[in-house]
């Protein structure tokens, strides 16, 4: 894989692009070692094997996903972005409005935090 962007805002729109892959490596590429992903109705995934465990087993269920960016603004370091996130399911396709926050730190995401109603995703989960 080419050099990620060093910009934080071309950062997260480059992961949030990489999501349609579904390849829990290349997302990975993505965190640092000591990275917390936190979907807030859930408690928080700490480190890069929480988070590649938790990446692995949805991929493998969806086979990718498709984030589609409506608004994205950028304060140094810290990125935040309005999305619809297209997640397959056995059942079909969720449709989800997420609000994500991304903290980056040596070039990497160092926090990532969606919000979401989370029993909009599971009534219409498996």
């Amino acid at each position: 894989m080419p050099g990620l962007p060093t910009d934080p805002s071309e950062l997260v729109s480059s992961f949030c692009a990489a999501w349609a892959n579904g390849d829990a490596d290349e997302l990975m590429a993505y965190f640092t070692d000591d990275a917390v992903f936190h979907n807030v109705p859930m408690d928080p995934l700490e480190g890069a094997e929480a988070i590649r465990a938790f990446l692995e087993e949805l991929l493998a269920a969806s086979g990718g996903s498709v984030f589609e960016t409506h608004h994205q603004a950028a304060n140094g370091n810290v990125v935040l972005n309005e999305r619809t996130d297209y997640v397959n399911t056995g059942a079909g396709q969720v449709v989800l409005p997420v609000c994500g926050v991304f903290e980056i730190r040596g070039g990497r995401i160092a926090r990532w935090s969606d919000y979401f109603d989370r029993g909009q995703f599971t009534s219409t989960s498996p």
